[in-house]
């Protein structure tokens, strides 16, 4: 402990308090600085300084620009043509399967009800042949997708069978671009309506879903919420999500063996009235070379490979 007496001791001592208190202010600018508290001066218009991602660099993510693009700020590059790779769940994805085969989905009694009703003459007849070509249930066909961005803030999915169009549209996409209308319910289509984001994994080695390095990719998910679908079906043999369904995906990008690349989407269907808990698939694609695959189809289903099993009992019989 340090004692000052008479008025040299007092001198000394608020001396010795000045001192501490400009260590300790010094001490937190510091800290303030290295948190971010205290943002770095603004580069020279023009300067060298000066570029996307940098402070105060037009289009940049800093103060001084708007936030970029969802395109600009992709965790990963998922343009391109894709074929599915089918190598699980075969009896359910390749052909179509007998009526009332609704194995491993949650259906509640309504759902087995409407399984067990399904007519794919019906179908054809009424203009349905795409209810096997909803949102819920296409990436789950044997197909190939052609994916591109129609604009900055919107990613476009194409198939060639059954010549469906996805448009993932990002929060920030500007007013008045957006489909769905402000005014009233919107019209519910086979695709419905579907927000995406960027979702970034936080850390700078994992998984490496981000792809190859190189790539300008940080890693992280391209999630994809739907709503506002009309009721189609989870399988070609009529097993059914209704048209108050939610769907969330969850898109990936690897790499490997080799040269090759994927992607892989999650899938999770969400429907009180059809399902007594949410579906949960995984489908992966692998990206092609070129277009030359490319063959473009309508909606079409083929009559299922056997005859109707027994209608479903209740769940866990």
């Amino acid at each position: 402990m340090i004692a000052f007496r008479g008025w040299r001791g007092i001198a000394m001592c608020a001396r010795y308090v000045m001192c501490v208190v400009a260590a300790v202010v010094a001490a937190s600018g510091v800290l303030d600085a290295q948190r971010g508290d205290v943002p770095s001066p603004a580069p020279p218009a023009g300067g060298r300084d000066a570029g996307p991602g940098r402070t105060g660099a037009p289009g940049g993510p800093g103060r001084g620009g708007p936030p970029p693009t969802a395109r600009a700020a992709a965790a990963f590059d998922l343009t391109g043509t894709w074929t599915a790779v089918v190598t699980e769940d075969w009896r359910w994805r390749m052909v179509t399967p007998p009526k009332n085969d609704v194995a491993s989905v949650p259906l509640n009694g309504e759902g087995r009800k409407v399984a067990a009703a399904w007519d794919l003459d019906r179908d054809n007849a009424s203009g349905n042949q795409c209810r096997a070509f909803g949102a819920a249930g296409i990436m789950r066909q044997p197909l190939r997708v052609q994916v591109s961005w129609q604009d900055d803030h919107t990613l476009k999915l194409e198939t060639d069978s059954g010549q469906q169009t996805r448009l993932f549209r990002f929060a920030a996409t500007p007013a008045g671009s957006n489909t769905a209308s402000s005014v009233g319910t919107p019209e519910k289509t086979w695709q419905g309506i579907s927000t995406a984001e960027w979702v970034k994994q936080v850390q700078s080695r994992g998984l490496g879903f981000g792809g190859r390095a190189g790539g300008g990719a940080s890693g992280g998910t391209l999630k994809v919420v739907t709503t506002q679908m009309k009721s189609g079906y989870l399988r070609k043999n009529g097993v059914p999500y209704s048209e108050d369904a939610t769907l969330t995906e969850y898109y990936n990008r690897h790499s490997g063996p080799g040269d090759l690349e994927w992607f892989t989407v999650t899938t999770v269907v969400e429907d009180s009235k059809y399902l007594t808990q949410p579906f949960i698939t995984s489908s992966s694609f692998k990206r092609e070379a070129d277009n030359s695959k490319w063959k473009p189809s309508p909606c079409q289903t083929a009559p299922p490979t056997a005859a109707p099993l027994q209608p479903a009992g209740e769940p866990g019989r």
